[in-house]
């Protein structure tokens, strides 16, 4: 896969993750390794940054707001807010050189929305969040599986992720042909039908108290302006892990969702391409998933 030419960032050598000892040159080289794949699965997208300028360790802060300043590579993208009654301008990514800009703002994390300009009222994929309840990981894979097997039935095409976090995304692309609560609607309808048909282990219920040890559909980011975290987005965790797209026979093997970090997704990268590579090429009419599902708007 071809890589972007790295650039220096300012204080090339400040340690940004203290227990690795990797510091914002690292990250920036992590960064055009993987431009290619980062910049696709970005592009048009409104953004969440998660900085960190004195490291992991001390504390960071979320930007999404547009400065002046901010480098041709991160060109501004208005959008209103969810009321309708004012408009924000957010950042996104559209070169390597905006890359470089992220690594010398100690951009640790890039989170996206589910939606692209300019149909940003149109989320373009689905998605449920899946964290193990309890640390139990193996949880986690059996819904994702469980997640797979009804989007399969429903005419979807599952994608799978590490969040490079706690636990995995799956995540199926869409037409944007239907706005956002409609979608969400579709979602929580889908996380309905999981908890019904799996109830000793699955689990709709936003309270903790309430899910007996089950793993919660998290379907909360099928919404206007919220974010989820970009493929091959770096994590603020110790040892650098990564969001990483995997294939399906991969989920097996897999001992949690920090098994990759940038030290590894370059080789993974060289040796194999990205599992979501022709992700928008699958998308299916969201107006026939609703058919599938029974739903009425």
């Amino acid at each position: 896969m071809p890589k972007a030419e790295s650039m220096a960032p300012s204080h090339p050598d400040k340690v940004l993750y203290p227990d690795a000892g990797l510091t914002k040159q690292d990250l920036a080289d992590y960064y055009a390794a993987v431009a290619a794949p980062l910049l696709a699965h970005a592009e048009r997208r409104p953004l969440t940054l998660r900085r960190f300028p004195d490291g992991i360790d001390a504390d960071g802060f979320f930007q999404q707001h547009y400065r002046d300043e901010l480098s041709d590579g991160l060109p501004p993208r208005p959008a209103p807010t969810a009321d309708g009654k004012d408009e924000i301008v957010h950042i996104t990514l559209a070169s390597p050189a905006g890359l470089a800009a992220l690594a010398d703002m100690a951009a640790v994390e890039i989170h996206a929305w589910l939606s692209r300009s300019p149909e940003l009222t149109k989320p373009d994929r689905v998605v449920f969040d899946l964290d193990p309840p309890d640390g139990d990981f193996d949880a986690v894979r059996d819904a994702a599986r469980r997640v797979a097997e009804l989007m399969d039935e429903l005419g979807l095409a599952p994608h799978l992720m590490t969040t490079g976090s706690r636990g995995l995304h799956v995540l199926a692309p869409l037409a944007p042909s239907m706005d956002f609560d409609a979608v969400r609607t579709l979602a929580k309808a889908m996380a309905s039908r999981l908890a019904e048909r799996h109830p000793d282990s699955l689990t709709t219920a936003q309270r903790k108290d309430k899910r007996g040890g089950r793993l919660y559909l998290d379907i909360m980011r099928n919404a206007y302006g919220q974010s989820a975290v970009l493929p091959y987005s770096p994590r603020a965790k110790p040892g650098a892990p990564v969001a990483t797209p995997l294939d399906w026979d991969e989920l097996g093997g897999l001992a949690d969702a920090r098994a990759y970090d940038i030290r590894r997704i370059p080789r993974r990268l060289a040796q194999k391409a990205d599992p979501w590579a022709a992700l928008s090429g699958k998308a299916a009419d969201p107006a026939d998933l609703r058919a599938a599902l029974d739903v009425h708007a």
